[in-house]
């Protein structure tokens, strides 16, 4: 048995997985670009935030309602990570009281056709479950 079969199958039998394997057909499958958007909007509710924002700018507690489940601490990670991206800006309004809102800059903003694709892709394929946002921030 060779080498790499019998540490697989060593691997298999404790339960983990087995090591990847880098060939070139491997490893030229799953275009880079693509990688790196689901990277990032991958991410557990990153893609909401994104998707939340496409329609205007969102005060932070009104972005926490309109994503039931997230909480401030992740909405605040993963703001911060889209803004280190260059895809939303944080503003400061003036107060009182003191209030912070996001919008997407021109990079966010230019999601917005990719969104409304894999939207329409939802609608069509992955059956009608109702949504939980609230509808001001539905098309």
């Amino acid at each position: 048995m060779a080498g790499s079969e019998q540490d697989r199958k060593r691997a298999d039998a404790r339960g983990a997985q087995a090591p990847a394997v880098h060939t070139p057909e491997a490893c030229s499958t799953v275009d880079i670009g693509m990688t790196r958007v689901f990277g990032l909007l991958g991410k557990r509710w990153t893609g909401l935030i994104v998707a939340a924002l496409i329609q205007r700018p969102v005060h932070f507690a009104d972005l926490r309602r309109a994503i039931p489940g997230i909480s401030e601490r992740m909405l605040s990670d993963r703001l911060t990570e889209l803004g280190n991206v260059g895809l939303v800006l944080r503003q400061v309004d003036e107060g009182p009281p003191l209030r912070v809102s996001y919008r997407l800059t021109e990079a966010g903003s230019a999601l917005k056709p990719s969104l409304d694709e894999l939207g329409d892709w939802a609608a069509k394929y992955l059956g009608a479950e109702g949504g939980t946002c609230p509808e001001e921030f539905r098309k």
